[in-house]
């Protein structure tokens, strides 16, 4: 749900779960075949994961961060050295996973990268739950485009400022 001044969007679980379900029809319908999913952790490790579930392919993860410590402004990019995945190496069609395009900077400095060190990648293409006006990428895939590129508040968030201590009084454990 978008905040009455537009810069504030609020998603629930279900809508979350949904987005994710219709970016899978989107890649489904394009008739695009891929044999590996590259997520961004953090923010593409759930979309990733129902997305290497739904298509019953392998996932591989790269660590990705430009926000810190729950902050809403960008900071520089920090991209890892390295992939991790189960067997063998990225390589044939990979499907490069985000939760969403923000800037751009972070999907087209990771396919740059991944293109030029992975000799064995035929295609990459990208895909995202949301697109803001702002970014100056456009992902192959992406099921809403949000013009007023809004601060998004993803509902597994709340874990941010969640502690054990805060669990264990919850739980009373």
């Amino acid at each position: 749900m978008l905040s009455e001044d537009g810069k504030h969007m609020y998603v629930s679980w279900d809508e979350y779960h949904a987005l994710i379900e219709k970016l899978a029809l989107r890649i489904h319908q394009s008739g695009w075949e891929f044999d590996q999913i590259l997520c961004l952790a953090r923010g593409g490790s759930r979309p990733g994961d129902i997305l290497s579930r739904i298509f019953s392919k392998p996932l591989a993860i790269m660590a990705t961060s430009a926000y810190r410590d729950g902050a809403s402004e960008r900071g520089a990019l920090d991209i890892a050295r390295t992939i991790t995945m189960a067997r063998g190496e990225l390589q044939g069609n990979v499907l490069l996973v985000d939760d969403l395009a923000d800037s751009g900077e972070t999907l087209k400095a990771v396919g740059d990268r991944v293109r030029s060190g992975m000799p064995g990648i035929r295609e990459m293409r990208s895909a995202v739950l949301w697109v803001k006006g702002v970014s100056t990428v456009l992902p192959d895939y992406y099921v809403d485009m949000l013009p007023s590129s809004p601060w998004i508040h993803q509902p597994f968030e709340d874990y941010d400022s969640i502690r054990p201590a805060k669990l264990a009084e919850r739980w009373k454990i």
